[in-house]
């Protein structure tokens, strides 16, 4: 029997960042990385297609547009069969939706969630600390998963959010709001379905049970993994942790509460798998600053 409810991830970055400026000190000049490497994260999943590729949290800005385009040529050289775009494609105040442009670079079908910075939900120090004091009263049980408590009192941009939807619709980027779609690669059937930002409310996973024959490999996103619930999937896809961005090894059990990873595969009981990528950019931060987070593209079955 799967369970019910999957812990949570009660990680803040900024809480991290106060507990490492506090007990850490170093310079910025030691710490300061900027995004000019790309690590390929390779997982080999038998029953999945080939070339499934997944990126998340671009926070897209002046600053890091380079290093986009420079994983945007990496991913093409993959020759994916599809790429999943974890949420999070904007940085801030002020952003520029020209710049998500970009995504016409890609050379395969693109399909997206939209996190929680794309709705300007929870994306303050002090904003994120309220959301996370929400999600308890959230109902993570697959049958009766309701995220309606992230709405309360909520500061979110709904139409900020179908703005960027729309510029990103018209740069090839099919943003999966709730949806899903089922394509086929190499004879085999892939379903990829899209659950809309948590923290702002709109998680409302769509309904399944009538996908053709029912063999397909089944793929669930999300921008956050505390928003995940056990859904009967093959793999689920999660981004918004930045895997932990600048947390020293031996303090991401510290920042989690000890209760799952940042980044990688989380594989609890029976339930179903998590992976949660690292993702590209930074947010918050003056900075691109990443220390033991290396940005990440993940390969299924290459």
């Amino acid at each position: 029997m799967k369970n019910p409810k999957l812990p949570t991830i009660r990680f803040n970055r900024y809480f991290a960042a106060l507990i490492i400026l506090v007990f850490i000190p170093v310079s910025v000049g030691a710490v300061y990385e900027k995004n000019t490497s790309t690590e390929i994260t390779v997982l080999t999943i038998p029953e999945a297609p080939h070339g499934i590729v997944f990126i998340a949290d671009p926070h897209l800005r002046d600053a890091n547009m380079d290093h986009i385009h420079g994983v945007i040529t990496e991913i093409n050289e993959l020759h994916p069969a599809v790429v999943l775009i974890g949420g999070d494609f904007v940085y801030g105040e002020g952003d520029d939706l020209s710049l998500q442009e970009v995504w016409s670079d890609l050379d395969a079908p693109v399909y997206a969630v939209l996190g929680n910075h794309d709705y300007k939900a929870g994306d303050s120090a002090t904003g994120a600390i309220q959301k996370s004091i929400a999600l308890r009263g959230a109902d993570l049980d697959p049958d009766n998963y309701d995220l309606t408590c992230m709405k309360d009192n909520n500061s979110a941009d709904y139409a900020y959010a179908d703005n960027l939807a729309a510029a990103l619709e018209a740069n090839g980027v099919h943003v999966l709001r709730n949806e899903y779609v089922e394509m086929e690669i190499d004879g085999r059937k892939l379903c990829i379905v899209g659950v809309d930002d948590g923290w702002a409310g709109m998680a409302d996973p769509p309904d399944i049970t009538n996908i053709s024959g029912g063999d397909d490999f089944v793929i669930y996103m999300i921008h956050e993994p505390e928003c995940r619930a056990d859904w009967d999937a093959d793999l689920i896809l999660a981004g918004h942790t930045h895997g932990g961005q600048f947390i020293p090894p031996g303090l991401d059990s510290l920042a989690s509460d000890g209760l799952v990873r940042l980044s990688g595969m989380i594989a609890e009981d029976n339930a179903t798998g998590t992976y949660v990528t690292r993702g590209l950019g930074t947010s918050n931060l003056e900075v691109e600053l990443r220390l033991f987070a290396t940005p990440e593209i993940v390969v299924i079955n290459p």
